[in-house]
């Protein structure tokens, strides 16, 4: 019986929650002897091409640091959202053809859909997104899909970002905070974005990536002042679910 094969692509890759997922995911739909999901360490993307080449049964692979931009070049198409984020982290192949789509994009809209709820989603019109970085991408075109005007925080001030200085301002009009920074993650719990949560209150919504720990200080401090909290976990669920839709879609 011919096996299908999925994987994970990028480098170092020290631990995985996709690798844990899928192979929990495939034993509990009654899939293990046929499906099979991999940790492939790649250090340069110039291998990827040879990587589907000598494993004919490799279906679809997920990208992560830091190959979710250089994979473009070996890419024969692009889903609209990885033109919108500008960054893939998801690959489907379609016979001989390499697609690439972002399913961050679609994981953080589902999570914060449900986080904030429809209508209330629809009142908000800004957000502040904390970190310039790779993890803010996927965010900011999301935000923007919503039509929810976005402005980044850096700890340097740039011609797209202000500082967290200058953040103390646009706090009361911003109710939508998303950390994008790893500030806060295990073991480093005790480190958090430097915002004003005295300007806070029950009107903002604190979004963190950061999933571990379940509350990060960057939240619990917002929940001091009111505001409703969700870390990333959920994120990180429906990324990988859209990523096995992805998979499976017949045209």
């Amino acid at each position: 019986m011919k096996k299908r094969l999925f994987g994970l692509i990028g480098f170092p890759l020290t631990h995985s929650f996709s690798k844990k997922y899928f192979t929990e995911k495939f034993k509990d739909l009654g899939l293990s002897e046929t499906h099979e999901y991999e940790l492939f360490e790649m250090e340069d993307s110039t291998h990827f091409l040879q990587l589907f080449k000598e494993n004919p049964d490799l279906d679809g692979v997920n990208i992560t640091i830091p190959h979710k931009q250089n994979v473009f070049d070996y890419l024969d198409d692009l889903d609209y959202s990885a033109k919108n984020v500008g960054a893939v982290n998801v690959v489907k192949k379609e016979g001989n053809r390499l697609i690439g789509y972002n399913s961050d994009f679609y994981g953080f809209q589902r999570s914060l859909t449900e986080f904030v709820g429809t209508s209330r989603l629809s009142e908000i019109k800004k957000a502040l997104i904390l970190g310039n970085g790779g993890a803010a991408k996927a965010i900011l075109a999301a935000l923007r899909d919503l039509d929810i005007e976005v402005q980044l925080v850096s700890r340097k001030k740039s011609d797209l970002a202000v500082d967290y200085k200058e953040s103390d301002d646009l706090i009361d009009s911003h109710q939508l905070i998303i950390n994008c920074t790893p500030l806060g993650t295990y073991p480093k719990e005790d480190t958090f974005p430097p915002i004003n949560y005295s300007k806070l209150n029950s009107n903002h919504f604190l979004f963190d990536l950061v999933y571990n720990p379940s509350e990060t200080l960057f939240l619990s401090k917002g929940k001091e002042k009111g505001a409703s909290i969700k870390n990333g976990y959920d994120m990180l669920v429906y990324q990988a679910e859209k990523s096995w839709e992805i998979w499976n879609e017949t045209k």
